[in-house]
């Protein structure tokens, strides 16, 4: 599973170099693993802007700009489509240098409650191509991860790291999207 995440984490660095275009992370439920999956990669720096780890939802609220009304009941909750729309918005609006940001949130368990056991949400936000430099959401996605595991971890790891590879295949998804790359940058 390692060498899938380098590897797919290689094919999202060549996308951002080749498109000049810097990302920036928050995660949740993966605490950080999306970012250290990208260090891995030799000139990834030049690309990638850093990652808060927002665990918590007063960390959200504090670092990210994720309302209590979102967070707390009788909101959708930590792990919701609003919530991941929220991070990816606000990790973006807080990183100038980035062009794009991804966030995930979710229960990876075990002890989750069964609607929630295995759900992850990952959203992607872009700078628009207007003047404004406004962000906007430009993909969404829930994924139901199983409870199988793999090369000797447990299932939380294993959830992990296929959620880890989410988030990339998404970034990867947009940024291959003629409508969902980053904006054209000066002479390019």
């Amino acid at each position: 599973m390692d060498d899938v995440l380098l590897s797919t984490g290689k094919v999202l660095s060549n996308i951002l170099s080749h498109q000049n275009c810097r990302i920036v992370f928050a995660e949740s439920c993966t605490a950080g693993l999306v970012s250290a999956t990208l260090s891995r990669i030799s000139g990834i720096s030049e690309w990638h802007c850093g990652s808060a780890v927002t665990y918590r939802n007063d960390t959200k609220h504090q670092w990210l700009g994720v309302s209590n009304e979102l967070l707390n009941p009788p909101g959708p909750g930590p792990v919701s489509q609003e919530v991941a729309q929220a991070m990816a918005l606000g990790v973006l609006n807080r990183t100038p240098e980035a062009d794009l940001s991804a966030s995930i949130t979710g229960h990876l368990g075990p002890n989750a409650p069964i609607e929630q056991d295995g759900l992850i949400w990952i959203a992607v936000a872009r700078r628009s191509f207007t003047p404004q430099s406004a962000t906007e959401v430009v993909m969404v996605q829930d994924v139901r991860l199983d409870d199988q595991t793999q090369e000797d971890l447990s299932i939380r790891e294993t959830r992990q790291k296929i959620a880890v590879l989410k988030v990339l295949e998404c970034v990867i998804a947009v940024l291959q999207n003629k409508d969902g790359g980053c904006a054209p940058q000066d002479g390019n």
